[in-house]
């Protein structure tokens, strides 16, 4: 026995997987404590997500701005005030945390919180430690730490921004350019870009979002160099950043040359690494591979006690997902179950303009593991995107031909995020292409796109009737909504 104060579960890390993980341990009866090492809400709440999305808000009023004149009002083209954006923005993330109440939420459920108090450490299997000296007595534990960006080790690294000190900046910067062309710097270069500095975005792979289908990759691609950002791919790395007069020079590998770009800012968007640091998970037993912690489907670490769930397995480093996994670690470790993460509907994308969406595999990925039938519409032929004058984009929907069930989805244009939605709730319902032909979806809507994409391919599975003239015509089905 020990006289420390002891608990079922402890939680290390506040974010959206901490407090979800202990909010289902205290429903599940368990005596819970959650410690975080600073403020609650994680990264998410606090320099992520949230802070991010308002910038990507103020980007979207920017470009909607554009479009008065073609709607009547000649309004000058407003002028952003950088400053008092970026108040709003802490001024948002105070309102969110004021909205959430999460100390009081997790207090209230029964869990004891230690919110602001540093760094916790394994001592030992069993037990943690924070600065204080205080030390707690789990039976078991979730780590829940999050992450962190990862840096770049070359000369002046300590030059470059990350999206965390991006809430430092007191101007906004003429110039910007983002290493790294994945989900973060794509929404950073398309905010910059609507504020009007001078954007470029590097990567060493042959293409940006290289995670996502390759028409969402060149389509986003496109549509960047469309307004002026500048995308630079297939990079050899970075060699170093020095000061040039009042800008930063960055220098690169480009093939067998080296490269100078100019910019006031560099922002590195590289990736994202697990708060491994500082854990001592040595002391408990954990194994790690030197970025994430190593964890099993269930959340299970190398220590049969130990569960982990969010950014610090590396696993699928989004919110919707760590609140996801925090579930099910939270009924493993309480219930001693086996529930198994399943990350295969998993929507996602971003707020950039166009945004971009999907979920499912990409159409490669399904073409490896089935017969797909494919569907490509444009936003040209609905009636919505044209009276919104927002016809750029597409919506590409994936149909396994002998089960028609849906496979995938993937959407660039107005409203993506949203869309998006639909195929997941139906790729959950298990739902046949048909019965999403079929779906009267209101009109003029951009959702619409998913009927005309699906009664395409229920043309082309050949389960619509058509007359045999029509057939030897090679028509598609006549749609109140088209391009002529």
């Amino acid at each position: 026995m020990t006289n420390l104060p002891t608990y079922d579960l402890i939680v290390i890390g506040g974010g959206p997987a901490g407090s979800t993980a202990a909010l289902r341990a205290r429903e599940l009866g368990a005596s819970v404590a959650l410690i975080e090492r600073g403020a609650m809400g994680g990264t998410c709440t606090n320099d992520g997500c949230v802070p991010t999305r308002v910038l990507a808000r103020a980007a979207r009023l920017m470009a909607n701005a554009s479009q008065y004149a073609d709607y009547g009002m000649d309004v000058a083209r407003p002028e952003l005030d950088f400053q008092r954006l970026m108040a709003r923005t802490q001024a948002i993330v105070y309102e969110i945390h004021e909205k959430k109440q999460l100390v009081a939420h997790l207090e209230a459920s029964g869990a004891a919180v230690y919110a602001g108090v540093g760094e916790a450490r394994f001592v030992d299997p069993h037990t943690v430690e924070i600065p204080d000296g205080r030390r707690f007595h789990g039976e078991k534990f979730i780590l829940a730490a999050g992450g962190r960006a990862r840096r770049l080790d070359f000369p002046g690294e300590e030059l470059a921004l990350t999206h965390s000190d991006i809430w430092r900046l007191q101007k906004l910067p003429k110039s910007v350019a983002i290493v790294g062309g994945a989900a973060t710097g794509c929404q950073l270069a398309a905010i910059f870009n609507a504020f009007g500095s001078q954007v470029t975005v590097l990567d060493v792979a042959p293409r940006i979002l290289t995670v996502e289908d390759r028409l969402v990759s060149q389509a986003m691609a496109e549509a960047f160099v469309r307004r002026g950002i500048d995308v630079v791919v297939g990079i050899g790395g970075i060699e170093r950043i020095g000061r040039a007069g009042g800008e930063l020079a960055l220098v690169y590998k480009q093939g067998d040359e080296v490269a100078t770009l100019q910019a006031e800012a560099v922002v590195l968007s590289t990736g994202w690494l697990g708060n491994l640091d500082g854990l001592n998970l040595a002391a408990a037993g954990v194994e790690t591979n030197g970025r994430y912690v190593v964890a099993d489907n269930t959340g299970r670490t190398s220590a049969r006690h130990i569960f982990t769930c969010g950014d610090i397995d590396g696993r699928m480093m989004l919110v919707q997902s760590a609140g996801y996994e925090a579930r099910i670690a939270a009924e493993n470790a309480v219930l001693d179950g086996a529930g198994r993460q399943e990350h295969q509907i998993v929507p996602h994308g971003g707020f950039t303009n166009p945004e971009y969406a999907s979920v499912g595999p990409t159409e490669e990925q399904a073409r490896q593991e089935r017969g797909c039938v494919v569907a490509v519409v444009p936003y040209t032929d609905l009636d919505r995107a044209v009276i919104d004058g927002r016809t750029e984009g597409f919506c590409k929907l994936i149909v396994d031909r002998a089960t028609h069930r849906l496979v995938a989805a993937h959407v660039v244009g107005e409203q993506a995020l949203e869309i998006v939605h639909v195929v997941a709730a139906g790729m959950a319902a298990d739902m046949w292409v048909e019965q999403l032909a079929e779906l009267q979806i209101a009109y003029p809507t951009l959702t619409a796109i998913l009927g005309l994409a699906a009664r395409r391919i229920v043309a082309d599975l050949g389960v619509m009737p058509l007359a045999p003239e029509w057939l030897a015509l090679g028509r598609r089905p006549a749609e109140w909504e088209r391009r002529d």
